[in-house]
């Protein structure tokens, strides 16, 4: 491969079709990097390749023909309609255990049997073996064309080999066994595994999808002082436009004119407002709290802060190395060797003994019993079992390739807001001036803050709910952006808000408040001040609660060898005081939501094994980034599909219950396979010699399958840290 000049490359995405497997996306990105002037990174879960060139020295066609010459097919991102992978797969998977339903009553069911019920078996067998197994056939004959064998090609000589011989001895009325229902199990359990994993990477793209959706559909653009309703792809950098209370920024600005809170929570996951007036840049997707602003766009389309984040989550899936699966690393050796071993079984046989029924048998015997029946059961049912006790327990497992990275995991990134707190204000402490009745000072300025629609306000007035029950109703209310709030409560004058709020009146803080609000303050807590009746009459703390269970479950983090750090767009103070009560050494504070990823990356560069844990928008680029990423359920639906595994419950003491059941699911897996292979190369020698007969070796391939199913359900008795509490 040539590297490609920078002021000539040119970037184009492509769609592919016909992957099966890893090796799959391995064996087109090997094609393409060996082109001059290219360089290629072939993703098989989004089915897409992300291809930087020289045009000097390839086209465009010259990427589709070296996409066709590896066997596949390939078009510009957008051109052509994408495959629908999972809906293929199900429509085969539905007719395979349609027909191979009745075909295993039939077959092993010997009530069931009446005059031709073998030619019955070979009509039901056909379909399965040939249509709902193609993808298996096809994928075998291009490693076949590149010298390569794969799990596709365990499944297709299996299939074949097992119909083959059956119908041979059916049609030329030889007296042997048939094995049509070893044919068809063997398609329909390997479909069936195909398709959970066809479902997990189709998702992959969706947290790209659902980031745009984030985005406002209409801005209301100034022009000639009228406001006019235009569709947010029709905005251009200078445009000036309305955004209401309520109403989502439509694009990235600076603020012309007004002042109010926005809820900036969806992009950067902290939950207090931040407030802006005129000069200030804001971002779009941002929610107006309060009052009219008048916002000049400054950057539109792909440009825009959202587009940014969506761009790195799209770089960071791209980025991944394709996975090797376990099996097909074993089957690249295992495959050939068993195809050896039966080619020189048949010739072994035919000059030992020239009896070609008995060669054909004891070959026929060597396949059957390396057929990947209990192979094809390893991964699927550990895999269905754990993610089904995982569902269960609030934990969603999106593929078998996590469960390899949950155990190679040696730093857990936690994001501060939602994940480790609770990512809601609540007032944490309540300090009265000397003198002042505590109950009266929360009626009084419970009832002021129950009148705004400011989170820090709605705090305040939910914990004077808890504390005293119904509040008052209000007169003169007027609310101070950026300063507090004032109003006048059953005849008394009650302000809230800044410090700097009182002192515009002549109030300055009384020493023992002044002291507590510093105090307070050092924490990286927010404090809110209150006078009645000209009087400085108390503070009010308010802050993020780090939630219950977060100490414990940082503590079994580190019980698992994993090192947590905390990762915050929060300041220092605020970030180390969470930090000190969860338990957490390491603390990376004051980091922008683009900025997220790139400290997983730093990490990773460092040799670190990372996993994120988190919930908001902004988490998203970092959790794709992570080697793992686990996303707190009750988060953004981005940060949900950006990840590798979902803790529904929110709770994170769910994220050490998921690291250690994808750790115990992939123990499983490697026992199955284990197994699945010990069977058969105990008794390959057995078949070679003549002493196994495909009957038997059929018996023997369902012992390791019975085996392989048993051992996964052991899985279901996997108990929760959480249950155990």
């Amino acid at each position: 491969m040539t590297a490609v000049a920078t002021e000539q490359a040119e970037k184009v995405r492509l769609d592919l079709e016909g992957m099966t497997c890893a090796s799959c996306a391995t064996r087109i990105e090997r094609k393409l990097n060996k082109l001059e002037g290219v360089e290629a990174t072939v993703n098989y879960a989004t089915d897409e390749a992300a291809v930087t060139y020289d045009p000097n020295a390839v086209s465009v066609d010259d990427l589709f023909g070296a996409v066709e010459a590896a066997g596949y097919h390939a078009a510009l991102q957008g051109e052509a309609v994408a495959p629908d992978r999972v809906g293929a797969l199900r429509l085969r998977l539905v007719a395979a255990i349609v027909l191979t339903t009745p075909l295993v009553l039939l077959t092993m069911v010997p009530p069931l049997h009446f005059d031709g019920w073998e030619w019955v078996a070979l009509a039901l067998s056909t379909p399965v073996v040939f249509w709902a197994g193609w993808t298996f056939h096809r994928a075998a004959l291009v490693n076949a064309r590149h010298g390569a064998a794969t799990m596709d090609t365990l499944v297709s000589v299996g299939t074949l080999a097992a119909w083959t011989w059956s119908t041979v001895v059916l049609v030329a009325g030889i007296d042997a066994e048939m094995y049509f229902e070893v044919a068809g199990v063997i398609a329909t359990l390997i479909l069936l595994g195909r398709y959970l994993e066809a479902g997990a990477s189709s998702r992959s793209g969706e947290a790209i999808r659902a980031l745009l959706e984030l985005g406002a559909k209409d801005a209301r653009v100034l022009r000639n002082g009228d406001e006019v309703l235009v569709p947010i792809d029709e905005l251009v950098v200078g445009d000036r436009f309305v955004v209401r209370p309520g109403e989502k920024i439509a694009t990235d600005g600076r603020v012309v004119e007004g002042s109010s809170a926005l809820d900036q929570s969806m992009l950067t996951g902290e939950p207090v407002p931040v407030e802006v007036t005129a000069g200030d840049d804001v971002a779009g997707a941002m929610i107006n709290v309060s009052g009219r602003l008048v916002i000049e766009a400054t950057k539109v389309g792909a440009d825009t802060a959202l587009a940014q984040i969506a761009r790195l989550v799209s770089q960071a899936q791209a980025g991944k190395a394709p996975i090797q699966r376990l099996v097909d690393r074993v089957s690249a050796v295992f495959v050939p060797v068993v195809i050896g071993i039966s080619l020189a079984t048949l010739v072994g046989w035919l000059v030992l003994t020239g009896d070609v029924s008995a060669a054909f048998t004891a070959a026929v015997a060597v396949l059957i019993i390396a057929c990947p029946c209990a192979l094809g059961l390893a991964t699927p049912t550990a895999l269905m079992v754990g993610t089904g006790r995982g569902a269960q327990l609030g934990i969603l497992i999106k593929g078998p390739e996590i469960l390899e990275q949950t155990r190679q995991i040696t730093t857990i990134v936690l994001d501060k807001t939602g994940t480790v707190t609770e990512g809601t204000m609540w007032v944490t402490d309540l300090v009265a001036a000397d003198g002042v009745d505590r109950r009266a000072l929360i009626r009084l300025v419970g009832s002021t803050e129950d009148a705004s629609e400011h989170p820090i306000a709605r705090a305040i007035a939910t914990f004077a709910r808890s504390e005293i029950g119904a509040l008052e109703p209000v007169d003169g209310f007027k609310n101070r952006s950026g300063l507090g709030v004032e109003a006048v409560v059953g005849g008394h004058a009650v302000v809230v808000g800044r410090p700097a709020m009182l002192r515009e009146q002549g109030l300055e803080l009384p020493p023992e408040l002044a002291t507590a609000f510093a105090a307070q303050e050092s924490k990286g807590r927010t404090v809110v001040a209150a006078a009645i009746d000209g009087a400085v009459a108390g503070l009010f703390v308010v802050a993020d609660r780090i939630k219950a269970t977060s100490a414990e479950a940082i503590a079994d983090l580190r019980a698992l060898g994993l090192t947590p750090v905390l990762l915050t767009g929060d300041n220092e103070r605020a970030a180390r005081a969470i930090a000190d009560e969860a338990g957490i050494e390491q603390v990376i504070a004051n980091v922008l939501p683009e900025d997220k990823s790139a400290v997983v990356s730093r990490l990773q560069s460092e040799g670190e094994i990372v996993a994120m844990v988190g919930d908001g928008v902004n988490d998203a680029p970092a959790l794709a980034q992570a080697d793992l990423g686990l996303a707190i359920g009750t988060g953004t639906d981005v940060a949900i599909e950006a990840s590798d595994l979902t803790l529904v419950s929110g709770d994170l003491r769910a994220a050490v219950d998921a690291i250690r059941l994808a750790r115990r699911t992939l123990r499983t897996i490697k026992g199955n396979l284990f197994w699945a292979f010990a069977y058969n190369v105990a008794a390959i020698p057995l078949a070679v010699a003549g002493l196994l007969n495909p009957m038997v070796a059929a018996a023997a391939m369902a012992f390791s399958s019975v085996f392989v199913v048993t051992n996964s359900l052991r899985l279901r008795r996997f108990h929760s840290l959480r249950e155990a509490a």
